[in-house]
């Protein structure tokens, strides 16, 4: 292990995925934090560092650091699955010394306990202690994560982007060229009574080039229609559909970009600096975690349904399949954080797309209030949970065009509709060209042109050009001291 990975482990944050102990710590509370991690989504603890300083841990003598290894054997029931790894270090005496890593596999349909018969969970930073009917919650829901373990029949190294299995081994940091090892080592692939290795569920998801050949309904689809209620028949009024049938990173990937462009500005006034400033529809983060957590958390056995997010004019809905996990409920959302895919999680958050410390949902709310906009709302059904987050158009719009009309001096109400589009435009982007208005109007260049010279004679807007057919022309607002 190099240097390098010694101070990954003193510097990085405590998490959902990892902890950092004393060599002194008691093996009750050491059971405690690997109960914890297993039930939970699995994760390291590293033993040996104390208030970021390596302590060590040969001064524990043999005995202890063996009991500190089969800890999750002897104090916990039922056993719990883990490995472990030492660390060559030296502390700041110059004395060579080592940590214990230990590393602990999530449980897929039990819920383990201590000696005393007591629960716990990994949630963020803290191991929580588990009152009765959250450890009844939990049994109910482990069967739940079956699935993710089981074999995707079919699937085959062939059927897996190899590029993108590269980049995870870059991640990872995993050693040598057996792809199927690394797949086994993260729990992707199971090997069998033959030494061969087969694909599970997680393992398709993650890297096929085509889940849905393994997985029914693991495609996301995308919907954006026009206005605020979707219309059927010869009214109906969608304006963009794209399905997602991609492993997951690239999918993630591939519908922000079509999500983000969607989008649209809003100029607002910045309090701090008092001037007009350009905002986005909502905040990234918020729309962004909410589809992040529809995919990492949503029930994968449920069939006949894909996730869905759909765009309205003024909201976005995000439909994930199955209900909450039974330890997760509207109440708790925010701090709760409990996966029924923890190896496609686990995978996700190493690819930078899961937060940490339960920050995500947590974060979603804080974002929407920031931008001054209605509280995220989760609803749960029958056989999906919804995410809907609302912006402020209809208020937005209307001190945008409050502004305008002052700036304009009171002639908004004389104006067609193609000069008052132009002068949206202006105002939210601070420019138009003549082939922009002409695309938002569905028009030529020329008639286009007409609208714009129309305004410049009106006093309102003014024409930016370094020669007459200059092809970087463009017109701006003008007010009474001169542009907007």
């Amino acid at each position: 292990m190099s240097t390098h990975d010694v101070e990954k482990f003193l510097t990085m944050g405590e998490g959902q995925y990892f902890e950092r102990k004393s060599a002194r710590i008691d093996l009750p509370k050491l059971a405690e934090a690997i109960i914890g991690f297993a039930n939970a989504n699995g994760g390291e603890i590293i033993v040996g560092i104390n208030n970021g300083k390596i302590e060590g841990i040969n001064a524990q003598g043999n005995v202890k650091i063996n009991d500190f290894i089969q800890c999750g054997f002897d104090k916990c029931l039922p056993s719990v699955k883990s490995s472990y790894e030492f660390i060559d270090v030296i502390r700041q005496s110059g004395e060579n010394d080592r940590l214990l890593l230990l590393k602990i596999e999530p449980s897929a349909d039990v819920v383990h306990t201590n000696k005393a018969d007591t629960a716990f969970l990994r949630v963020g930073d803290e191991t929580k202690k588990l009152n009765h009917q959250q450890r009844i919650n939990l049994e109910y829901d482990k069967g739940a994560r079956m699935y993710e373990d089981l074999i995707a029949e079919g699937c085959t190294m062939d059927d897996l982007d190899k590029k993108l299995i590269q980049e995870y081994k870059e991640i990872t940091g995993f050693k040598g060229d057996d792809l199927y090892k690394l797949l086994f080592a993260r729990g992707f692939a199971k090997r069998m009574d033959d030494g061969t290795y087969k694909i599970t569920i997680a393992g398709a998801l993650m890297f096929s080039n085509y889940p849905t050949a393994f997985v029914p309904g693991a495609k996301v689809r995308f919907i954006r229609y026009e206005g605020n209620t979707a219309e059927t028949g010869v009214r109906m009024n969608i304006i963009k559909q794209e399905t997602f049938d991609e492993p997951i990173p690239k999918l993630l990937e591939n519908i922000k970009t079509v999500v983000k462009n969607q989008l649209r500005e809003f100029t607002t006034l910045d309090p701090k600096s008092g001037k007009f400033v350009s905002v986005p529809e909502y905040p990234e983060f918020a729309w962004q975690e909410g589809i992040v957590n529809a995919v990492v958390h949503r029930a994968y056995n449920v069939h006949g349904d894909d996730i869905r997010v759909i765009m309205y004019d003024d909201r976005v809905e995000i439909l994930s399949p199955g209900k909450l996990p039974s330890i997760v409920n509207i109440n708790n959302i925010k701090e709760v954080r409990y996966s029924r895919n923890p190896k496609i999680a686990r995978a996700l958050t190493e690819f930078g797309w899961v937060r940490e410390l339960g920050e995500g949902v947590k974060r979603i709310y804080e974002e929407m209030n920031n931008f001054f906009l209605d509280e995220p709302l989760y609803e749960e059904g029958q056989q999906s949970v919804k995410l809907t987050l609302k912006n402020n158009i209809v208020m937005r719009r209307i001190r945008r065009l409050e502004r305008i009309d002052a700036t304009i001096s009171g002639q908004w109400d004389n104006l067609t509709h193609a000069q008052k589009t132009a002068l949206e435009m202006m105002y939210n982007k601070g420019k138009v060209k003549t082939m922009e208005l002409a695309e938002e109007l569905g028009l030529t260049r020329q008639p286009a042109k007409k609208v714009l010279d129309s305004l410049e004679k009106k006093g309102l807007v003014r024409k930016v050009a370094n020669s007459l057919n200059d092809p970087n022309q463009f017109y701006e607002m003008l007010n009474d001291k001169g542009s907007l």
